[in-house]
């Protein structure tokens, strides 16, 4: 589908294309022929809702992130994709949220029309082939993600701060990012704005930038915990895969990491944008080894219990069945 033009297109040009995207893809396919379609994030809802009205079919729809979530943890709104999430979410036959905490989101904002299932997101197979290993001596914590300042990562710098005056060995892998943000040779960040973030604790912190699922896999369960500090998550994936390899997660206490983790059962919560509490939720783990352990391996067990693709695949086949049945979905369980 050639809608738009060849090359990067920034997001938010993207929403002016969806009218000739459809005219596209109604072109090419059958559209007739499909029993449901199933859409994901806000723009393809609304070619979902164009599908819907042209040929009767149902839809159910995954938002993956919220406009009105994102606001509030960022400040800025974006009213043409918050008012495109109402429509999609009040005209869709089903919505599936990845969380308990996303439903109460979605019904909070989208009034109590929506029917909206509860299925969380699978965790690939590579993060479950790890097998589990005992916490490290040294403590080594892990971040993999986006260096923006909505996913938190100049709180973890500064906590991790924190912790290096308690202990002078430990060291913090920063995997993710821009390529052209760090300098590969020397695990070291060239943007400005890094280096003046870990200016004096350069020897303690690696940057390895982006990183395959299987070396993230092994990363994981080589380490103490995996750091997910971000301002708001809806679901909060690194959380899940890194559970899945039999490693705690300290997380911020918001969106759906409240969810995914559970505090001192798989891992520890703490306030998003509180260096302190973040260091003192990293010196316990890194202290309390067998609490550490015990934490791992009751993450291990609770994502397969919950994270896994087969169980997930069944649970959104019975939806459509339903779906396709024209009833209501059936409320699946948190998994607490």
């Amino acid at each position: 589908i050639a809608a738009g033009r060849k090359g990067f297109v920034p997001k938010a040009e993207i929403a002016d294309m969806l009218d000739d995207f459809y005219q596209e893809m109604d072109g090419l396919l059958h559209l007739e022929d499909y029993d449901i379609i199933h859409s994901h994030y806000w723009m393809s809802g609304l070619l979902g809702l164009s599908v819907k009205a042209a040929y009767g079919l149902p839809l159910v729809h995954t938002s993956h992130s919220l406009g009105v979530a994102k606001a509030e943890a960022t400040g800025v709104k974006e009213k043409k994709r918050i008012h495109a999430e109402r429509k999609i979410l009040r005209k869709a036959d089903a919505v599936i949220a990845t969380t308990p905490t996303e439903k109460k989101i979605i019904k909070k904002f989208a009034g109590s029309k929506p029917n909206v299932a509860v299925i969380p997101i699978g965790v690939a197979r590579t993060f479950e082939e790890v097998k589990y290993r005992k916490p490290p001596v040294d403590a080594r914590f892990v971040y993999a993600g986006r260096f923006t300042e909505t996913k938190g990562l100049f709180t973890l710098l500064k906590a991790f701060r924190q912790f290096l005056k308690h202990d002078l060995s430990a060291e913090l892998i920063l995997a993710g990012g821009d390529e052209n943000a760090i300098n590969l040779n020397t695990g070291h960040p060239v943007l400005p704005v890094l280096c003046e973030a870990v200016e004096g604790i350069e020897d303690s912190v690696i940057f390895i930038g982006p990183t395959a699922q299987k070396e993230l896999a092994v990363l994981f369960s080589k380490a103490t915990a995996v750091i997910v500090p971000s301002y708001y998550e809806s679901f909060g994936m690194v959380a899940a895969e890194a559970q899945g390899c039999g490693t705690p997660v300290i997380a911020s206490e918001v969106g759906g990491l409240q969810d995914v983790v559970k505090d001192g059962k798989t891992g520890l919560l703490v306030p998003p944008e509180n260096p302190k509490a973040l260091s003192e939720a990293m010196t316990r783990l890194a202290e309390e080894r067998r609490f550490t352990e015990k934490l791992g391996r009751a993450a291990m067990k609770r994502e397969a219990r919950m994270f896994t693709w087969p169980l997930i695949a069944r649970t959104v086949q019975d939806l459509y069945e339903v779906i396709a049945d024209g009833e209501n979905p059936p409320s699946v369980s948190d998994g607490s």
